[in-house]
């Protein structure tokens, strides 16, 4: 957990100190932002032929040797003089990602009887939110009084308590030789499914969440404050949805899937429609940030269920086709603002996020149409 906290507020740590970054290597912001972005398509990219190129390598070596990664390139980011060494760090620690999420599932859930997968994924889930609602506010609040390389080298120093603490408690043991290296209800047709539908709801998500600030300001009407406050809320209700979900996905794991994209594409498509009222923007917001979490967690559980061959290469396909998709989503919302107004991104957003729906409901009667039959 500890681990996923790491990682995640790494990714988007630099979110909170674009100007910060940008001054002091004296670089745009677009192009500090570009270490958000590099990063993600990194990880889409990379996910599944690192997790095949280590698929019979022990995971305590694997966990190490990941950890130690991000411990190097955290180092390395926060000695960085000039923004091409902070790249090349960033691109480090997102292949080291890359690999992380891919295994880390499997390893935890192995250690746990397969009945109780769904809340040790969730466990996983609330760490790797706590990054969005707590890692990075207070990595912001520490770069904007120490400078922006102490909240980076802060990440050095976590990430090694990790590294000890996996080295010398996890067991070693080969991946085959794990329960969980294999799905428990092996089916290919709702693999592919659930990847569609990951991708289509992290480029919904993203073409409006990206531009969110902008819209609560010039759509709801939100003075700079209060939209701190209201992101606040969002990183919240996303917490809650993922410590809920965590509790109901044994019992529930296709429905909670299903309610995790329809609610995302509820909140996307009424701030759209009623965004300039206030009090519909905070509802809508709160359910939009309510399913962000959940939707990613859903998918990464129902991979360990359904993966046609090992979980890890699942996994990590699931882990590259969502990164794909946000930033796919991202261009996507940047494209629309430039051609429309920021309501058009939610919109744009709200409907991908709605194909996500169709994906599922169209997998949905592919699988009861030959039971039907027969």
């Amino acid at each position: 957990m500890l681990a996923a906290f790491t990682f995640n507020t790494a990714e988007n740590l630099p979110i909170g100190l674009l100007e910060l970054i940008s001054e002091s290597l004296r670089v745009s912001v677009s192009a500090v932002g570009l270490l958000v972005t590099g990063y993600g398509v990194t990880v889409a990219v990379a996910s599944v032929p690192l997790a095949h190129v280590m698929r019979s390598v022990p995971r305590r070596h694997v966990l190490t040797g990941l950890l130690a990664a991000l411990v190097v390139s955290s180092v390395a980011a926060s000695l960085a003089t000039s923004y091409w060494l902070l790249l090349v760090a960033r691109l480090l620690t997102a292949l080291a990602q890359a690999l992380f999420w891919a295994v880390m599932g499997p390893v935890a859930v192995g250690l746990y009887p397969p009945e109780v997968r769904g809340r040790v994924v969730g466990a996983l889930s609330v760490a790797g939110s706590l990054a969005v609602v707590l890692g990075v506010p207070a990595g912001t609040w520490l770069g904007q009084h120490d400078g922006w390389p102490v909240p980076v080298a802060a990440l050095a120093a976590l990430g090694l308590v990790s590294l000890v603490t996996i080295a010398v408690l996890l067991p070693t043991s080969h991946p085959e030789e794990e329960h969980s290296a294999y799905g428990t209800r092996p089916d290919a047709r709702r693999f592919g499914t659930v990847l569609a539908a990951g991708a289509l709801s992290a480029a919904g998500a993203f073409a409006g969440y990206t531009y969110v600030v902008t819209f609560l300001g010039e759509v709801s009407g939100f003075s700079p404050s209060a939209v701190s406050a209201l992101l606040v809320a969002s990183g919240a209700a996303c917490l809650a949805g993922v410590g809920i979900t965590g509790v109901l996905l044994d019992r529930f794991p296709q429905s909670a899937l299903v309610a995790a994209v329809v609610m995302q594409a509820v909140g996307m498509l009424g701030l759209y429609a009623a965004g300039a009222d206030p009090v519909a923007a905070v509802v809508f917001l709160v359910l939009m940030g309510g399913a962000l979490g959940p939707a990613f967690m859903t998918t990464q559980n129902a991979m360990l269920q359904c993966a046609p061959g090992r979980t890890d290469i699942a996994l990590a396909a699931n882990s590259g086709a969502y990164n794909a998709g946000i930033a796919a989503g991202a261009a996507l919302g940047g494209l629309v603002l430039r051609l429309a107004d920021v309501r058009a991104a939610f919109l744009a957003g709200g409907l991908l996020t709605v194909g996500a729906c169709a994906a599922l409901l169209g997998g949905w009667l592919l699988r009861r149409g030959p039971e039907s039959a027969a």
